[in-house]
């Protein structure tokens, strides 16, 4: 059996309501000053400004930080640290999406231990300690709050960065299905997407062991039971919170045993295309599980008899697009996308082996 070194670091509270204790669960960490790093959804939602109330309600003092985008890159991290130098926070926390829990992470590595993000490419950079954060996501999707690294894109090359540190870890992650009942439909199908994506990928990497198997396979269960009916009934709060703690589990996942070469190849078309992640993640990831089966075929039947026409009929219902040219993606384009998907982190854990040559065959099955 493959080794692990499994250290939870993160509290996990769940369950529809616990969003209403986050003022206490700040204040019993010893925060006198926060940091809210919240996308601007969050706030037309209201919920930074319930955030903001609950937490001066305990007497702490607030600073939010909105200026972040879908993507957060290298410049929003650092307009991040301005404000989060300029409060003296000694508390972090990432309300929203991915996107909001990423910025979260990257603020706190630049804001503790100086520099860039780009010197906390890969892994363990941080020498200084970092201060605490809570995450709170609203969509089941990243997993962001399970793990210990940040996306954070170059400013100038778009190209993906992932920055990790045990440091780097959520406090308390809190898991309130609540706040996902206001997501479009269109945001729940990508998201959603994203995360079953985590589950697959995570269940077959070369790095997965006894744990992440065991997060991977309650993920996808949990995943694939509720993803359509999200879909057709948005305001089903018990769905929602099988996708959120799916979304958490499939993160852990990651955390444990990393991705495969389904986000290797959607990367690159987020960075030239702006496609969205999910949408590209959609397009592409039964056709890996295809290229992948002559090596780990079994597995894939240990989730679904035909993963394949499972991941179709998933992507159909959420109305997600099941080719790259449905995308608009000119075919010309496919070898110099194949050259950026090979230098991909997340491709040299994928279980077949994974280069230029098999990126350019993946992106060419999935046209």
């Amino acid at each position: 059996m493959t080794g692990f070194d499994l250290y939870p670091r993160t509290r996990v509270r769940f369950g529809a309501g616990e969003f209403q204790n986050l003022g206490q669960l700040a204040r019993g960490i010893g925060a006198a000053r926060v940091l809210l790093v919240a996308d601007e959804g969050m706030r037309h939602a209201g919920y930074a400004g319930q955030a903001e109330r609950l937490l001066q309600a305990e007497g702490l003092q607030v600073a939010i930080f909105h200026d972040f985008g879908p993507n957060p890159d290298t410049a929003m991290v650092e307009a991040g640290r301005t404000v989060a130098a300029a409060a003296a926070v000694d508390l972090i926390i990432g309300l929203g999406g991915g996107s909001s829990l990423d910025c979260a992470k990257g603020i706190n590595f630049v804001h503790t231990n100086g520099g860039v993000m780009k010197d906390y490419r890969g892994w363990a950079k941080a020498a200084r300690p970092m201060l605490p954060m809570i995450g709170v996501p609203t969509t089941a999707g990243t997993g962001s709050e399970a793990q210990t690294y940040a996306i954070i894109s170059d400013a100038e090359t778009h190209v993906k960065m992932a920055c990790g540190d045990p440091k780097a870890a959520f406090a308390i992650a809190i898991l309130d299905p609540e706040l996902t009942l206001t997501q479009p439909r269109d945001l729940t199908a990508t998201t959603g997407y994203d995360a079953l994506s985590h589950a697959v990928e995570t269940f077959v990497t070369t790095k997965r062991n006894a744990i992440s198997e065991v997060y991977s396979r309650e993920a996808w269960r949990l995943l694939n039971g509720s993803f359509e009916r999200v879909l057709t009934h948005p305001g089903d709060l018990e769905a929602r919170g099988r996708m959120l703690l799916g979304s958490h589990l499939a993160g852990m996942a990651i955390e444990n045993s990393m991705l495969g070469s389904t986000h290797a190849c959607a990367n690159p078309l987020t960075a030239e295309f702006g496609i969205a992640h999910g949408v590209a993640i959609a397009s592409l990831l039964r056709h890996v599980v295809r290229w992948n089966q002559p090596v780990v075929d079994g597995r894939y039947r240990d989730l679904s008899p035909d993963l394949p026409r499972r991941l179709k009929d998933l992507a159909a219902a959420a109305h997600l697009p099941a080719r790259l040219r449905h995308l608009f993606i000119p075919e010309e384009s496919l070898p110099r996308l194949a050259e950026a998907a090979a230098l991909q982190w997340t491709g040299q854990f994928n279980p077949r082996r994974f280069d230029r040559a098999g990126a350019l065959e993946i992106y060419e099955c999935a046209y």
